[in-house]
């Protein structure tokens, strides 16, 4: 198990740094010039000249690169364009934020997705069965921007159960995490049916009913169990896309997380700041699979043997 980390770790560092090369090349091939945006519409070619060179953008693409590798080694994510201080306070302090909404996230996906997909599994071929299951196409298939407007129309604009936006409360946590865990709960829903239904048909299964156990025994204790190991993968792919779907989310919901940050940023094409929220993405996105990677064997003993 040490040597399968380790080798992980290795990996990890690895996919850090393409992901830092490929993001740095491609915001430094965009057309539109930090400079430019900084100095504003009335400035002369000589200040924008100067600012280019106060922040680095004269030098060389390679020479940028690897200075902002050596500084990233020392934790050092550059300062921003345009709030002229480091970025890495700025993401910390986003941060919890986001965290909240991914943790909220993750429960709802979860409780929804295991929920409906041992109903659909233990009604298959029902009516419970096909509705669960066009349900949760549906959620698959919606934009999170169509779900989010739709929870502000019906939830907050409508019925006043819950706040347009903002952030305090438990209250404004419950229509962004249901539209971040809608999409992973009818994954969720339709991988757990898939996983149960191949168990279900398993001798071991057949021989609990034989003795005589109940069907909630046999499911919870025997089916279930087994069924859930591809969950257990996915939480970890989640988060990076839950990193990802932040930026629309929060944006829609004014969640003050480093996904709003990260849109603004990308109005103002604030490259330090879009780099590092793009490195905490993909860190989130490692952190998550190996942490999958080291739950399963505690979860499966076959892989444990292997």
């Amino acid at each position: 198990m040490i040597a399968v980390i380790l080798r992980r770790l290795v990996q990890s560092v690895l996919i850090l740094l393409g992901v830092a090369a490929i993001t740095f090349l491609l915001l430094y091939a965009l057309p539109a010039d930090p400079a430019v945006l900084i100095a504003g519409r009335s400035a002369t070619p000589q200040m924008v000249a100067n600012i280019r060179h106060e922040l680095g953008l004269d030098q060389p693409l390679l020479m940028q690169f690897l200075h902002y590798l050596i500084n990233l080694v020392h934790g050092d994510l550059g300062r921003s364009y345009t709030q002229r201080t480091a970025v890495l306070p700025l993401i910390l302090a986003r941060l919890p934020a986001t965290l909240i909404l991914m943790a909220a996230g993750i429960v709802v996906e979860v409780v929804l997705g295991l929920t409906f997909g041992i109903i659909a599994a233990i009604r298959r071929g029902g009516l419970v069965d096909r509705t669960v299951m066009m349900l949760s196409f549906v959620g698959v298939s919606s934009p999170q921007f169509v779900v989010a407007l739709l929870l502000l129309y019906v939830f907050a604009a409508t019925l006043g159960w819950f706040p347009m936006s903002g952030f305090g409360t438990p209250a404004h946590v419950v229509l962004p995490a249901t539209t971040l865990g809608v999409l992973g709960a009818g994954w969720y829903a339709r991988m757990v049916r898939s996983a149960m239904i191949d168990v279900l048909n398993h001798d071991y299964v057949r021989t609990a009913r034989a003795k005589g156990l109940s069907g909630r025994r046999i499911i919870f204790r025997h089916v279930l169990p087994n069924a859930i190991l591809p969950i257990i993968a996915m939480i970890g792919i989640d988060i990076g896309q839950f990193m990802s779907g932040v930026v629309v989310v929060e944006a829609v919901y004014g969640w003050p997380g480093i996904g709003q940050l990260a849109w603004q940023a990308i109005q103002q094409v604030d490259i330090p700041i879009i780099m590092g929220v793009t490195l905490i993405s993909a860190l989130a996105i490692v952190l998550g699979n190996l942490a999958a990677d080291v739950i399963a064997p505690f979860i499966d003993p076959r892989i444990r043997a292997q």
